[in-house]
């Protein structure tokens, strides 16, 4: 019976997250690609618009879906009220807004960043949000506290780089201006498992679990330093060093037997690195490098053999991942902070004034398919889920999808 009972409550668990969810920053494997399809290619505020949903507040985090659940943050009063929002997928009714922490004096921050950056991370039949120095909390799927606890370090510009899961671990990287570690905390209680200290300066990246050899590895990339770690331990594995490096955004990707790593502020550099060394490798297992066309904030994508970056300044770049060669390079337009996403066979690419760049995935040349614009400032990343693509402004939340026949 105790058998029975324990399988029925696996596949309970389970089935809250559906093989087409997003429930966290890039997507299923956090790189950018969603397994989507039926997706709009076309949109404005008159056409394919299933549901759009004013959302208080300023907050850049992606939506994180499961099931018929759209998870995102914000934050109210300059910062000082710091709140989880769950709107209906069908509807785009609010069912849960709910206070987590409340600060009467949040801090500074960047003027392109928020109070809110950080993306909600789904685990089954529990949420995980962070808003850097300002707190880290799980809830349950009704917005139920379970747990939260405040990580000790000076993030400077605001709360960036999202929780990663691994395990039975809640992995989270603090690169401050006065101390910098990664840290692992017990995803049901919040208490501290490890915690690992680095040199450097201060960072904003989101980590990325890989698989080498069939081992784990944590990678996770801070000021002046790519390094990679045993996730269930902290254990150092590798480094890999790029100079006068700081205030890192980009997410890692992993592919073609290669990371790929951003140097950050202010002349960024993308680096090909091997990871399968030990201690310092950064003049062992560079594949190469390259300084033109390198993003400060949107994260590298990768398809297939093909690398495609962005750069802040609106010029789009494909390269061969092994080779670093490059196959073209075209000024799309605009600002962007927001990181590419691959779906349908197409790369969506959303700029910081509400307009949306869709592009093939050809190492041909640069082909754009459409564009689309919705009003508004737009700095969070488009997720795929349903058939749909969640897009975010600064003052709404759209969800866009072809209507059905």
């Amino acid at each position: 019976m105790r058998q029975l009972l324990l399988l029925t409550f696996c596949l309970n668990v389970s089935s809250l997250l559906l093989a087409g969810d997003s429930p966290q920053f890039r997507g299923p494997d956090g790189d950018g690609h969603s397994n989507e399809i039926h997706l709009p290619l076309t949109w404005n505020e008159a056409e394919n618009i299933r549901w759009k949903a004013d959302i208080e507040g300023l907050g850049w985090s992606t939506p994180s879906i499961s099931g018929n659940e759209v998870w995102l943050t914000t934050a109210l009063d300059a910062g000082k009220s710091l709140r989880l929002i769950c709107l209906e997928k069908e509807t785009g009714a609010v069912r849960h807004d709910v206070e987590i922490f409340h600060h009467e004096e949040p801090g500074p921050i960047h003027g392109k960043n928020s109070y809110a950056s950080p993306s909600v991370v789904i685990d089954g039949d529990r949420l995980f949000v962070h808003f850097g120095k300002l707190g880290t909390a799980c809830l349950d799927r009704q917005a139920k506290l379970i747990w939260k606890t405040e990580l000790k370090y000076n993030h400077r510009h605001g709360p960036g780089g999202s929780p990663v899961v691994f395990e039975d671990l809640l992995i989270l990287a603090c690169d401050g201006t006065d101390v910098q570690y990664v840290t692992a905390l017990n995803k049901k209680t919040g208490e501290e498992v490890w915690k690992t200290s680095r040199d450097g300066k201060m960072a904003y990246s989101t980590p990325l679990i890989i698989q080498v050899d069939g081992k784990p590895q944590l990678l996770s990339t801070g000021g002046e330093w790519a390094i990679s770690y045993a996730p269930k331990t902290g254990e150092e594995l590798w480094r890999f060093r790029y100079p006068l490096g700081y205030s890192n955004v980009p997410r890692p990707v992993y592919g073609q037997g290669l990371v790929f790593v951003c140097s950050g502020y202010d002349n960024p550099w993308i680096y090909a690195v091997r990871p399968d060394g030990t201690g310092d490798v950064t003049e062992s297992h560079l594949a190469w490098k390259l300084d033109r066309g390198a993003p400060l904030n949107p994260s590298p994508l990768l398809v297939g053999a093909d690398l495609y970056l962005v750069d802040d300044s609106g010029v789009a770049t494909c390269l061969d991942a092994k080779s670093g060669k490059q196959h073209w390079k075209k000024r799309v337009g605009g600002n962007f902070t927001a990181s590419p996403l691959f779906a349908e066979n197409r790369i969506y690419l959303l700029d910081e004034a509400g307009k949306t760049y869709v592009i093939a995935p050809t190492h041909d040349e640069y082909q754009e398919l459409a564009v689309n614009e919705l009003p508004g400032r737009t700095q969070a990343t488009i997720a795929a889920a349903d058939e749909s693509l969640f897009l975010r402004t600064d003052k709404s939340l759209y969800r866009i999808q072809t209507p059905r026949k």
